[in-house]
C-alpha cells in the first residue's frame, strides 16, 4: 500500500495553487506504507485529494507533488513530461544550447536537464529522481538519440536529500569539452568539471543584451567571468575586454573560447574580485564599463545579511571606477537575495558613490528558465544595467 500524506487544516492552498514542495511540519499524518523514494499520494486535512509525488524521509521537503490527477510515474509519463518542456523551447527558437528541464517550472522537480549541442547533462536533486535516473536516459536517448548524457548531480543540496554527490557518464561519449554556439559566438563547455552543469545557460539574451552597452568601449571589465561568457559577447563590440577571475582554469577557458573565435582584444586578470576592484580604485583607474555576475552570494536566508554587505561592497566599488556616462552591469543569481533586496543595496551603494546613477534595463532569467508565479524559488536572476554619470 503506497503512503498516503494527510495535511495539516489549510496546508493544502499553497499545494493546490501549483507548488510542488509538502514540508515535514505540514503533515498531519501518514497512513500506509512502501519504500523511500516512492510515489505517494498527498491529501488535504479533510480527505481531497491534491496530488502525487516522491517521498523522502531524510529530506524537509517530505513530498514533491508533480502528478496532480490519475496518472503513474512510468516511462510515459516521462516521455509527454520531457517532450512537452522540449517543444516549449523549440517554440521559442533554442536549438544549440540551451536548459531543456527545468525542474519545478516544467512539473519534473528535481530534475534538471540541459543541452549542449548532442551531448546532454542531466542533475537529479531528490532521492525519487535519483531512482528514477536510468528510466530518464532512456527516455532521453529515444526523444534525442544524442552522442553522450553526462551526470553533473556534484551538489551540495543532494545531502539534504540523504545523497551523496556524484558525476560521470551515463550514456554515451561525452569529450571533455563540448563546442556551442551562442548569440553567434562559439563556446567550449567544460560539461565535466566547469560551474553547475559546465555553463551559466541562464544569461544567455542578457550576454548578449549587454553587447549595446560595450559597444565602442575602450576597455571593459568583466569580473567572475567564468569560462568568458560575458567577455566573449562584450569582446564582439569592445575595443578591449579584461576578464577577471579567481580561479586559473576558467581564465584558461577564457583563453581558449577567444582564440576560438579569433578574438584578439581579449586579456585575462587572475585574482580576488573583492581586491582588484579596490585595487582600481586605488590607482584611479576606470572603464567604460563594468560586468558584475558573481556566483550566489547566499544560499541560505541565514546568509543574506553578510551576502547583502558583498554585493553592496562590489558594486559600490564598482560604481566608483565607471568612466561619466558608462555602464555598470550587474547581476545576482541567489534567490534569498529577492529583486526588492536587490534593488534596495544598488539604491544605498550608489547613494554612498556620491555619483548620479539611473536604471537603464532591468531583467531576469532567460525564457528556457521559466519561474512559477506560485513558487518563487524558481524565481532567482537579477540583471540590472545602471548608467552612472
Amino acid at each position: 500500500m503506497c503512503y498516503r500524506i494527510y495535511l495539516k487544516k489549510n496546508e493544502e492552498k499553497r499545494i493546490v495553487a501549483g507548488h510542488s514542495w509538502v514540508y515535514a511540519n505540514e503533515v498531519a499524518r501518514i497512513e500506509g506504507k512502501d519504500k523511500n523514494g516512492s510515489l505517494a499520494e498527498v491529501y488535504a486535512h479533510d480527505g481531497r485529494f491534491i496530488g502525487k509525488g516522491y517521498i523522502n524521509h531524510a529530506s524537509k521537503i517530505l513530498v514533491r507533488v508533480f502528478i496532480r490527477g490519475n496518472q503513474t510515474d512510468d516511462k510515459q509519463f516521462y516521455l509527454d513530461a520531457i517532450s512537452r518542456a522540449n517543444a516549449y523551447r523549440q517554440r521559442l527558437g533554442y536549438e544549440n544550447c540551451y536548459r531543456m528541464v527545468f525542474a519545478e517550472a516544467d512539473n519534473l522537480p528535481a530534475l534538471i536537464v540541459d543541452r549542449y549541442g548532442d551531448v546532454l547533462v542531466i542533475q537529479c536533486l531528490s532521492l525519487g529522481i535519483d531512482m528514477r535516473k536510468k528510466l530518464i536516459c532512456e527516455c532521453l536517448v529515444e526523444l534525442f538519440n544524442p552522442k553522450g548524457i553526462y551526470e553533473r548531480s556534484d551538489v551540495a543540496v543532494r545531502k539534504k536529500e540523504g545523497l551523496p554527490e556524484v558525476k560521470g557518464l551515463l550514456y554515451g561519449e561525452v569529450d571533455d569539452y563540448c563546442q556551442i554556439e551562442e548569440n553567434g559566438v562559439k563556446m567550449l563547455v567544460d560539461v565535466k568539471n566547469g560551474q553547475k552543469t559546465g555553463y551559466f545557460l541562464d544569461q544567455k539574451e542578457n550576454r548578449f543584451a549587454a553587447r549595446k552597452y560595450c559597444r565602442g568601449a575602450d576597455e571593459v571589465l568583466d569580473c567572475f567571468c567564468n569560462s568568458g561568457g560575458f567577455t566573449l559577447n562584450a569582446a564582439t563590440v569592445a575595443k578591449k575586454v579584461i576578464a577577471c577571475d579567481i580561479s586559473p582554469l576558467a581564465l584558461k577557458n577564457v583563453e581558449d573560447n577567444a582564440k576560438l573565435n579569433g578574438f584578439e582584444n581579449v586579456e585575462t586578470l587572475q585574482g580576488d574580485v573583492f581586491e582588484v576592484l579596490r585595487n582600481f580604485r586605488k590607482e584611479k583607474r576606470t572603464f567604460d564599463t563594468v560586468i558584475l555576475d558573481p556566483p550566489a552570494f547566499c544560499k541560505t536566508a541565514d546568509e543574506v545579511k553578510d551576502a547583502y554587505r558583498g554585493y553592496k561592497d562590489i558594486n559600490l566599488t564598482a560604481m566608483k571606477i565607471v568612466k561619466s556616462g558608462g555602464f555598470l552591469i550587474t547581476c545576482s543569481c541567489s534567490h534569498y537575495m529577492t529583486m526588492p533586496l536587490f534593488e534596495k543595496m544598488l539604491i544605498e551603494a550608489a547613494r554612498e558613490s556620491g555619483r548620479k546613477v539611473r536604471s537603464v534595463e532591468v531583467k531576469t532569467q532567460a525564457p528556457d528558465h521559466p519561474s512559477l508565479l506560485c513558487a518563487d524559488e524558481t524565481q532567482y536572476l537579477k540583471f540590472f544595467v545602471l548608467q552612472v554619470e
